[in-house]
């Protein structure tokens, strides 16, 4: 099993980038590491550490290929409490539900008994042409929390 799991979610590209980068970084650092872009719910360890990234679709949805791993969560239940993460989102700041794919998966996962690691990271794609830098930047601070 991989010391972080990496889930990416991600309608034009930008988070699944951010996710590729991050893995990049985690492996540099000796971490090992598994990414997966929209994976089923049995495609998890439902232990261990996540770090999910997630792109905002529409009016703070996410997006499609997150969907089907949310609603599987939401409607199966399983206990995440062996589950530790960290969540970067992305998004754009004049919306009015900023960042709120991250935000309702973070919700859904302390829910179910996982615990966050470190803080939130909510980019905004307008303030940062280069999304990676700012979650670069988080990553090195929440890896020391792991």
């Amino acid at each position: 099993m991989a010391d972080i799991t990496l889930i990416s979610g991600s309608t034009l590209g930008s988070a699944e980038y951010v996710a590729e980068h991050l893995e990049e970084k985690l492996q540099e650092a000796g971490f090992s590491t598994e990414l997966l872009h929209g994976p089923s719910l049995n495609e998890l360890p439902l232990q261990g550490t996540w770090l999910v990234v997630s792109s905002t679709h529409g009016a703070g949805e996410l997006p499609d290929n997150l969907q089907p791993l949310y609603e599987a969560i939401t409607e199966t239940q399983p206990d995440l409490s062996a589950v530790r993460f960290g969540a970067v989102g992305l998004g754009n700041h004049e919306y009015d539900l900023f960042c709120g794919a991250i935000r309702s998966l973070d919700d859904l996962l302390i829910a179910r008994g996982a615990q966050r690691i470190g803080h939130r990271l909510e980019i905004d794609v307008l303030e940062h042409e280069i999304p990676e830098d700012p979650a670069e930047a988080w990553l090195s601070d929440w890896t020391t929390h792991i």
